[in-house]
């Protein structure tokens, strides 16, 4: 039993009764609702047909190109939500950082985050003039979607670690330097950050996004003490705001098992969990009444049915069959047939706790 007190759910809002907010509130539903994180594209040959050759940001800036990249998935797999396609770096391009996604890299930066100057690059986003491009998709996408829209930012210290880094980092050298070497600067600079993805956040929902993700996918990089030190002030500021939307609030970072209870703490009413901490596990680390996300491993899925079924139901059978969203421990990879993510849906769905299968076999 949970120990918060029983939401109340906004009728006005949009799929308010669907099985996926239902769940990230922590009400019953009758099945196990599932989506998938970079579920629009990589691995669907839909997406690599119209996706067009450059930067993301490309695919990005067309309203028409992005919404018909959110539905692909939709349409394919049956999940029960929509990820809006875009990037964790879309707010600070817009404001004029300097950034890029290079394909087969990541996000680049022209001339990194060095000094106490560089806060001015970062002026506040405007986002109807800004990304209004985030904003006409959105509007698309709340029309002609049959299932909630999750809107998402990037956490400040991810994003920071990449302003810092100039690239994606695997030691987080200068990201480590500056929290150490001038934390006023470093609070000023995530601070400065959270304000862009409160932004980013309020124009998705008021939009009719129907909840919301905050991404910190490096966090796991950090001791416990240094997220909760340099890092938990500003997510916190990020997911209160993002609780004062009326939405549900998803926390998601990678190699974060020891940090489950921290990103919890900081406002999540869903905190997702990567493929290395099992989910009943995961529920000992976060507070009671605290909704899990996850958590395939990714790779199992690109190996095939048959080694993704067992996995699946292991899975299921730790989430417990309630106050759970599948999904997996991480991304889609590229290298994943689709139609392994559509019998995973399928037998998702037709999952029941100590039931059998949607084929009728015991899970």
């Amino acid at each position: 039993m949970s120990d918060r007190p029983t939401p109340e759910v906004t009728t006005t809002a949009p799929h308010a009764d669907s099985a996926f907010v239902r769940t990230c509130r922590g009400l019953p539903t009758s099945r196990t609702p599932v989506w998938f994180m970079r579920q629009a594209g990589r691995s669907l040959p839909e997406y690599r047909e119209i996706r067009g050759t450059g930067t993301i940001l490309r695919a990005i800036a067309d309203p028409d190109l992005a919404t018909e990249i959110t539905l692909q998935p939709v349409r394919r797999y049956g999940v029960d939500a929509a990820i809006l396609y875009s990037d964790i770096m879309t707010p600070v391009h817009a404001i004029g950082f300097g950034v890029d996604i290079a394909p087969g890299v990541g996000p680049v930066v022209e001339h990194p985050f060095r000094d106490r100057r560089d806060l001015d690059r970062l002026r506040p986003l405007d986002p109807e003039a800004d990304t209004p491009y985030v904003v006409e998709t959105v509007r698309n996408l709340v029309r002609d979607l049959p299932v909630p829209l999750i809107a998402f930012a990037g956490a400040p210290f991810t994003v920071a670690s990449y302003l810092l880094e100039g690239r994606p980092s695997r030691t987080y050298v200068r990201t480590k330097a500056l929290m150490h070497g001038d934390e006023a600067l470093w609070h000023d600079l995530v601070d400065r950050l959270a304000d862009l993805a409160i932004d980013s956040l309020r124009s998705q929902v008021a939009n009719g996004a129907s909840a919301v993700q905050l991404f910190d996918s490096w966090a796991g990089a950090l001791s416990p003490g240094d997220y909760e030190r340099f890092v938990l002030p500003a997510s916190t500021k990020v997911l209160a705001a993002a609780g004062e939307l009326g939405v549900p609030r998803i926390h998601f970072g990678v190699s974060t098992g020891e940090l489950l209870g921290l990103m919890a703490a900081a406002g999540a009413d869903v905190v997702g969990v990567d493929w290395r901490t099992p989910l009943d596990l995961a529920r000992t680390r976060v507070p009671a009444g605290t909704v899990v996300q996850g958590n395939l491993d990714p790779a199992l899925p690109a190996a095939g049915w048959a080694a993704t079924r067992p996995a699946a139901d292991d899975v299921l059978r730790r989430g417990g069959g309630s106050a759970h969203v599948f999904n997996l421990g991480h991304g889609v990879l590229p290298e994943t047939d689709p139609e392994v993510l559509e019998r995973l849906v399928e037998h998702v769905h037709g999952w029941r706790p100590g039931g059998a299968g949607p084929d009728g076999a015991a899970p």
